[in-house]
């Protein structure tokens, strides 16, 4: 096991070659121990280097009413009445402390993506 660091794009396209060819390796093998600390080297390299930002809130909203196949209207419980789900959908007002809660809870949309910032539009 001759293993090194991640430091190029070069090392990781090796490192992604040389876990492919262990994908099969038996568990307590030492062909699974390269695989498993390979695994480590590759997905550290990735999160320096290929790091996803999570979207803005809105967008996320209207994610997962894409994926649901909901619409506005489906929405009024959460923000309170129809102009105040149009006005969030459009970046016109904030969301509030209770929407991101009942957003979680009833789109299980995670905290971490409703609590990002984002910019309102302007009138």
């Amino acid at each position: 096991m001759d293993i090194k660091p991640i430091r190029s794009e070069k090392d990781y396209n090796l490192a992604l070659q040389r876990v492919e060819l262990l994908m099969d390796a038996e568990f307590g093998s030492d062909d699974f121990d390269e695989l498993e600390i390979l695994t480590t080297l590759v997905e550290n390299y990735e999160a320096k280097h290929y790091a996803i930002d999570t979207p803005d809130p809105i967008e996320a909203i209207k994610f997962r009413m894409e994926q649901e196949g909901l619409r506005q209207k489906d929405l009024v419980e959460i923000f309170g009445n129809k102009v105040r789900v149009s006005e969030i959908l459009n970046k016109k007002r904030r969301l509030t402390l209770d929407m991101i809660r009942n957003i979680n809870k009833d789109l299980d949309i995670p905290f971490e993506s409703l609590l990002n910032k984002y910019e309102l539009q302007s009138a």
